[in-house]
């Protein structure tokens, strides 16, 4: 009785299986370029402009902290605020996207 139901279950041509791998792999591929390769893209970006910032240079940190860059050590900036403050933050703090974007409205040095 079990195998009569399995039997009546199965397409004609038995190209469910082939029907089945074909979606996974579709499923898969949509996944990675939709996903995991935007993800891969941002990062690998972030990397290079973490690298990229130089001493005098205008950031906004993820916490939203703006100001320059007094000195820069191997894993951490030192940044200078209004009035001469300076506070230590790790390189992965500054924030690529509101750095960006503040590029444009910087306050007169």
């Amino acid at each position: 009785m079990i195998y009569s139901i399995l039997v009546q279950a199965q397409t004609p041509g038995g190209s469910g299986l082939t029907t089945q791998l074909l979606f996974m792999g579709a499923l898969i591929a949509v996944f990675y370029f939709f996903m995991i390769r935007p993800q891969q893209k941002k990062a690998k970006d972030q990397k290079k402009f973490t690298e990229e910032i130089k001493k005098g240079d205008y950031i906004v940190t993820i916490g939203g902290l703006h100001g320059r860059i007094a000195e820069i050590e191997d894993d951490a900036f030192i940044i200078e605020v209004e009035r001469g403050g300076r506070l230590k933050y790790s390189k992965s703090a500054v924030s690529m996207e509101s750095t960006k974007a503040a590029a444009g409205k910087k306050p007169a040095a």
